[in-house]
């Protein structure tokens, strides 16, 4: 029971959202004989009532649907929390719809009827982008983490060694004793779990990256 469980929390799934229930049951099909769990709703309404895993996913998204088009749900989804990537497809649409999707965050873009191929290739390079994210996502806030059980003074030394300062200068700037730098510095290896000088430049770096530490 509990295997099945970690299984269906960690299994990368494709949601699909479509008000057509023959699309929606193929979808289904295609991407079941490839392997990949699927879960398809009739409108983003029902889509939102249910829970989502914290698995890689992506959303194969119908453009023109009765309660609320794909492109609005598309509009509102980073406020919503919903950063998965998005694959839109319809029968509708045109180059400058499609290029437009794109610019405005889309994975793809796919016109109906489209070829199988096209679909399962679209889904599983948008299963592996997903991953990915949620991969630099976890690693981020491990940092982060590490990053906060420093105190104030051990931040202090932080900086300045991957500044490239020498124990003495990084003494002088503090007004602080030698050995008292040295302490702090190794307490920062042992905190940040880094295992050299480099390794400590791309943790600060990649704290950086976004907001800063």
């Amino acid at each position: 029971m509990t295997d099945n469980l970690d299984s269906s929390l960690t299994t990368p799934t494709v949601y699909i959202i479509d008000d057509d229930p023959s699309i929606r049951a193929a979808l289904d099909d295609l991407l079941a004989s490839v392997g990949v769990k699927a879960l398809s709703f009739a409108s983003t309404r029902d889509f939102l009532a249910h829970p989502l895993s914290d698995a890689p996913a992506c959303l194969v998204l119908d453009v023109r649907m009765p309660e609320q088009s794909g492109t609005d749900f598309h509009a509102q989804m980073a406020s919503r929390g919903l950063h998965m990537p998005v694959i839109f497809m319809t029968g509708h649409g045109d180059i400058h719809m499609a290029v437009k999707a794109i610019k405005q965050g889309a994975w793809d873009f796919l016109t109906k009827p489209f070829i199988d191929q096209a679909l399962i290739d679209a889904v599983q390079s948008a299963l592996a982008a997903d991953a990915q994210r949620k991969e630099q996502a976890r690693s981020r806030l491990t940092l982060q983490q590490r990053w906060d059980s420093l105190n104030p003074g051990e931040r202090d030394v932080f900086v300045r060694v991957v500044q490239g300062l020498l124990n003495k200068q990084i003494a002088a700037e503090l007004n602080v004793k030698e050995v008292t730098v040295k302490v702090r510095r190794a307490r920062v290896m042992q905190k940040m779990q880094a295992g050299s000088l480099a390794e400590l430049v791309r943790q600060f770096d990649q704290l950086n990256a976004e907001t800063g530490p």
